[in-house]
């Protein structure tokens, strides 16, 4: 299923642009007790960032895996009140290192960094999301 296709990731109102970052508007369905963008809300745009640029970055893989959320670490830094955009990125050789190990065993984890920004460009989160990743 495409990522865009889950069931939760409407819901919450994620929607990808062209250059293909994912982006969450601040809809009152998404908004907490004192008027900005959720936590959860900002996770889960986080989290769905972190698996479609997986998607992404190893198509040779599409439908050849089952990559499962095995861990996260998240800051929020600053209240999210306008539109949010997710960025991700892996670290250093985390992709070398990856494949490596992938083609080796035929599992492997790789940590997925993204930052979401607000309309002015603020960091209002940024998280690791650990990814395993097994052959079907």
């Amino acid at each position: 299923m495409e990522a865009m296709e889950i069931p939760f990731v409407k819901q919450v109102g994620i929607e990808k642009n062209a250059e293909g970052y994912l982006k969450l508007e601040p809809l009152a369905h998404v908004k907490n007790h004192i008027n900005t963008i959720h936590a959860s809300a900002q996770f889960t745009l986080a989290e769905t960032q972190s698996g479609l640029y997986l998607r992404e970055l190893f198509p040779n893989y599409k439908g050849k895996i089952i990559p499962l959320l095995r861990s996260s670490s998240v800051k929020f830094k600053a209240p999210a009140t306008s539109s949010l955009w997710a960025k991700a990125s892996l670290a250093g050789e985390e992709q070398k290192k990856f494949l490596t190990q992938f083609e080796k065993k035929g599992r492997a984890i790789v940590t997925v960094d993204v930052e979401l920004r607000d309309e002015e460009n603020i960091v209002t989160m940024s998280g690791e999301f650990s990814w395993f990743v097994q052959r079907v």
